[in-house]
């Protein structure tokens, strides 16, 4: 069987009309959450520079956005799925912008706690609206994803911030763009992975789980437990794939 043509793989780009309403939503959030953080900054008692670093952070998110959405958005509106998607971006630049605060994040963790529960109740409503809408694009599923991954990512970092485990949790936030590096380098793992709800099911454990290793109720040793089975899950989930993988190239 002949491989698909490059045709045939890519969607036709978004319309002119949909990319500028996209720039407009893009640049309105960037700047919204900016505003935020600059009133957040003494309430939450953050250094002078956190403003900077939300807009800075939130508007490189955007940008990247706006590219996939361009290439791979073929429809004429931007969907009430993708808003979605992009206030649980803009949340995570607040919460990006906290991770690396040059000041102790013990007083703000119910602050961290209820900013990422938020983000992550959000993600289940975007697929939801895209199927509804009847907008699923190959754009909304990776915005979702990288999301998603981004997330793991910053709540590692918090975790281990907040001195509830050791380096080794970052793991749980970089295992997925190390699984992306290898693929450059070893190109029989760009074969596409079949949909998985056991993939699915772990990204939410491993985010839940996160979220209440941060909270403040939370023991020290349940939160060291909660951050080690989770990352011992995603592990298995990575082995899962990676020997699917390799039984294809063999095959």
């Amino acid at each position: 069987m002949t491989a698909p043509t490059r045709a045939a793989q890519t969607p036709p780009d978004a319309p002119a009309e949909a990319v500028s309403r996209a720039a407009l939503l893009a640049g309105a959030g960037s700047g919204a959450i900016t505003l935020l953080a600059v009133r957040l900054q003494p309430w939450l008692g953050l250094g002078t520079g956190f403003p900077i670093r939300v807009g800075a952070i939130a508007a490189g998110m955007m940008l990247v956005a706006l590219t996939g959405f361009r290439d791979h958005h073929p429809f004429a509106r931007v969907g009430a799925a993708n808003i979605v998607t992009g206030v649980r971006a803009l949340i995570l630049a607040l919460l990006a912008a906290i991770a690396f605060e040059p000041v102790a994040l013990g007083p703000l963790r119910w602050s961290i706690v209820a900013a990422a529960a938020v983000g992550a109740s959000l993600d289940l409503a975007d697929g939801w609206l895209a199927r509804r809408s009847k907008l699923t694009s190959a754009f909304g599923a990776r915005f979702d994803m990288e999301v998603d991954a981004l997330l793991i990512l910053v709540l590692s970092v918090l975790v281990w911030r907040n001195g509830l485990s050791g380096p080794w949790v970052l793991a749980s936030g970089l295992m997925r763009y190390a699984f992306v590096a290898a693929a450059l380098v070893l190109p029989w793992m760009n074969r596409p992975l079949l949909p998985s709800r056991r993939r699915q099911a772990i990204c939410v454990v491993q985010i839940v789980a996160l979220i209440a290793a941060l909270a403040p109720v939370t023991p020290a040793p349940a939160a060291f437990a909660l951050a080690a089975g989770s990352l011992a899950l995603l592990t298995w989930s990575f082995a899962v794939d990676v020997a699917w993988l390799i039984s294809q190239r063999r095959a």
